[in-house]
């Protein structure tokens, strides 16, 4: 839970998270959960890589952070993290050669750069973007925190993303057994990884949870009590840790994803035992 408040700009170096993006089968409705819970408003654009050709940038104030679009036949509703590449068509080889598999693109985007969706070979879906004429707000309130490949094989993961990116793998589990790994650049965390325990059904799909930063005026308890009463679900109720007081939040349309209020950081390092966010 590194990333603190910035501005991610168009100039970056490969591996740094660059976008969020949601999938749902009901667009009106998760802007307007999210628009309730966050803040958010949106602009629709033009998307040849979508089903319907539409996507909606989400903003808060004149910070855009994240994108929805419905849902492929087939697909389900989901968060999704983008991560930079400085060329798609090289990153495509890349993915391929390190035994992940190509699903989309690479594709150009009007003027927004050049996408490629993917799956490492734990199975896990990832967008790299080569970006363009774009920004990214993080790690205020209402906007990207962090987020964690929740995964089945770790080793897998490890090795296609260190690879890729030349990410340095920390593990920061506990004692007792919980695979959590920090990947870093240059001495800076960007990303994490956990194998998923006996919390989550032998057959749950690798995905990412991503998290969200709360304004500390509000908290995380009230977040999660607005989330359900915006016709979400509090997967896992509110609870400490040393990265801030989290919860695990659904919304109407069944998209997993997290809170956070880092001012709150108490404890030692542990993961709690929790409910299966795809039990419905």
């Amino acid at each position: 839970m590194a990333l603190g408040p910035s501005v991610i700009r168009s100039t970056l170096p490969s591996g740094i998270p660059c976008w969020i993006e949601l999938a749902t089968f009901d667009e009106d409705s998760a802007q307007r959960f999210y628009n309730e819970l966050f803040g958010w408003k949106y602009t629709l654009n033009r998307d040849p890589a979508t089903a319907t050709g539409r996507y909606s940038i989400a903003s808060l104030g004149e910070a855009d952070v994240g994108g929805i679009y419905r849902a492929g036949a087939n697909q389900p509703s989901l968060w999704t993290i983008n991560v930079s590449v400085s060329n798609t068509a090289t990153a495509a080889e890349w993915v391929t050669h390190l035994g992940g598999t190509i699903t989309l693109g690479p594709v150009q985007l009007p003027d927004r750069g050049s996408i490629l969706h993917a799956t490492d070979p734990s199975g896990a879906p990832i967008v790299f973007w080569q970006p363009e004429n774009w920004t990214f707000t993080t790690g205020v309130p209402g906007t990207f925190a962090t987020a964690d490949l929740n995964t089945h094989n770790g080793e897998a993961a490890d090795g296609f993303f260190c690879r890729l990116f030349n990410y340095t793998s920390r593990q920061i589990g506990d004692p007792r057994g919980v695979d959590y790994a920090e990947w870093s650049l240059d001495q800076e965390p960007v990303l994490y990884r956990y194998v998923m325990g006996s919390e989550y059904p032998p057959d749950t799909l690798p995905h990412w949870m991503i998290y969200f930063d709360v304004d500390p005026a509000r908290g995380t308890d009230a977040t999660a009590g607005h989330a359900l009463m915006l016709g979400g679900r509090v997967v896992l109720d509110p609870y400490d840790t040393p990265w801030g007081r989290m919860s695990v939040l659904a919304d109407p349309c069944g998209a997993v994803f997290s809170i956070v209020d880092r001012t709150q950081r108490q404890g030692e390092w542990g993961r709690a035992e929790v409910d299966d966010p795809y039990d419905d």
